[in-house]
């Protein structure tokens, strides 16, 4: 993994192609989280780490006692400490009626906390209702508080301090609420194929072994995000964007100790001017979000960023903002088609078809979630992505000529024919064969666009593999007979993953920096692999 770090650093700063290929060895993202629909939260202090070095004092949600379950089931090293950024993912279905305790165990010196839910309607128990506040019940200093509301409202909320925010916020009392839409498990009402396409909605099967109808791992929480026949998807992530200025947090920590009896707590801390330094997604700065999920070395931080995708896949993208500036989040390789907003579909009045933007780049704002569809296919960019030969999986050895039967959508999928084992499976079938290279070594030549790089040339960057094609053997069809770099210059197993990489990060500069320093922040790199190769999300 440190290999794949260091790889990812070198290709940030050279900046200069849009793709690179990768080991097979990285961690994958997804949305974990915890099962309801009762949780027994705390609000504690903890630290946190950050790629220069830094610890920093937080505040964060976590369990009290032990969940009632992890999803998804596949993903492995599950945990909830006492204390995280972001606090955890609370997973419940629709219809539900969720029950949160929260336990105040933050420093005498912060006063009550309290959570929010926007979007519900929430009660307070009658034998835990808490203290009043200004926004909501509050647990008093090593109090409790009990909330109730039912989900009505299926897809991705937030939840948050509704105390002091401009302090409680800041310092990572935040998370996020999924709601399953009632369909679950089940295809919704109303979708069917359309005729010579290939199946884009499955059943959601569940349990450590749930496996899609190509044999691949299921990670997905649900079969849709909503109960819309517009609304299903192959792959999900979660993204939540927040900001630390590290001098609310120093002021924070060295006023903890502070003998106190308010309820509004005895810290004086300065909030303004806003000043913040590390940009994060998911509790983590680049290149610490590419870790696993649940890595030992975070273990205040257990959620990381790293999409990975097939060519073809509805990958869902969950997006919250929180703490207290906009985001803007750029997704390189296409645009992002905007589902619904805090839980709400945009659709048609009339027809009830999804009515949502294409958006360019997702901005996020504080509060807001938003849900979105991202597909990768490769339509459009003129040359073929997978390269044409098969020598390495034909029997005698010689380089034939994949085929590409173009099914309705145009692509080389199931509903042309094509297995989904086939090493240009879902490939754009208008690029078949069309060469990249105007000066070529490789296999595929003749006249392209553009020239590779020669891969022995080193000022062409260590990190480069040789390889702008999806697939096994990807280096060997882009150099074909030309000796690949020496030795510890190549950066992935050519008999193994080769992908993609499109850089997604925040559009504000500075945000994609740690402390000032770049690269860092809020940046990940999304990752798109051929359809042999298995994406497994279980860490």
């Amino acid at each position: 993994m440190r290999d794949m770090k260091n790889l990812i650093r070198r290709l940030l700063r050279s900046m200069t192609v849009a793709f690179a290929s990768l080991l097979a060895a990285t961690a994958h993202a997804a949305a974990p989280g915890i099962t309801g629909p009762s949780f027994d939260l705390t609000a504690a202090p903890g630290h946190i780490s950050q790629p220069d070095g830094a610890t920093i004092y937080s505040w964060g949600y976590g369990c009290n006692t032990a969940p009632s379950g992890f999803l998804p089931a596949t993903v492995a090293g599950a945990n909830c400490p006492t204390m995280q950024l972001p606090g955890p993912t609370l997973i419940v279905n629709q219809g539900d009626t969720v029950t949160v305790t929260l336990h105040n165990n933050l420093p005498a010196a912060a006063g009550n906390t309290s959570i929010l839910f926007p979007g519900f309607v929430v009660t307070t128990t009658a034998g835990d209702p808490g203290v009043p506040g200004l926004l909501a019940q509050e647990a008093p200093v090593g109090g409790t508080v009990t909330y109730t509301f039912t989900a009505t409202t299926p897809g991705t909320h937030t939840y948050y301090s509704g105390t002091q925010g401009d302090l409680q916020v800041e310092m990572g009392l935040y998370g996020a609420l999924i709601v399953l839409p009632s369909s679950g498990n089940s295809v919704p009402a109303g979708y069917s194929t359309p005729a010579g396409q290939p199946v884009t909605c499955h059943a959601h099967s569940t349990g450590a072994s749930a496996t899609l109808p190509n044999g691949h791992p299921d990670f997905r929480l649900a079969a849709a995000a909503y109960n819309h026949p517009s609304a299903c998807y192959d792959r999900e992530y979660l993204f939540q964007f927040s900001e630390i200025d590290p001098a609310i947090h120093r002021q924070a920590e060295e006023q903890a100790a502070l003998p106190c009896t308010q309820p509004t707590g005895c810290m004086v801390v300065t909030t303004e001017p806003y000043l913040p330094a590390y940009f994060m997604v998911n509790g983590r700065s680049m290149p610490d979000l590419m870790d696993p999920n649940y890595a030992v070395q975070y273990p205040n931080q257990p959620y990381n960023g790293n999409p990975h995708m097939h060519p073809g896949e509805l990958v869902l993208l969950r997006v919250i903002g929180t703490g207290r500036w906009q985001h803007p989040f750029h997704e390189h390789g296409n645009h992002v088609r905007v589902l619904a907003r805090d839980g709400n579909l945009l659709l048609t009045p009339s027809s009830n078809k999804l009515a949502g933007p294409l958006l360019f780049t997702t901005t996020t704002t504080p509060g807001q979630t938003l849900d979105g569809i991202f597909q990768w296919t490769g339509k459009g960019l003129n040359w073929d992505v997978y390269a044409h030969t098969d020598a390495a999986h034909s029997a005698d050895g010689v380089a034939h000529t994949a085929p590409c039967i173009p099914d309705a959508n145009g692509y080389y999928s199931t509903g042309s024919g094509a297995p989904p084992t086939a090493p240009n499976y879902f490939e754009w079938c208008a690029d078949h064969e069309k060469p990249l290279e105007s000066k070529p070594f490789g296999q595929v030549g003749s006249g392209g666009p553009i020239t590779l790089p020669d891969p022995n040339i080193m000022a062409n960057g260590p990190w480069y593999g040789g390889s702008p094609y999806l697939g096994p053997e990807a280096t060997q069809r882009a150099v074909g007979g030309t000796p690949i770099p020496p030795s510890g210059t190549v950066s992935n197993d050519p008999t193994a993953e080769a992908g993609f990489a499109y850089m997604w990060h925040s559009h504000n500069e500075r945000e994609i920096t740690t402390n000032n320093a770049f690269p860092g922040g809020m940046m990940m790199m999304m990752l798109v692999d051929p359809w042999v190769f298995p994406i497994i999300e279980a860490n």
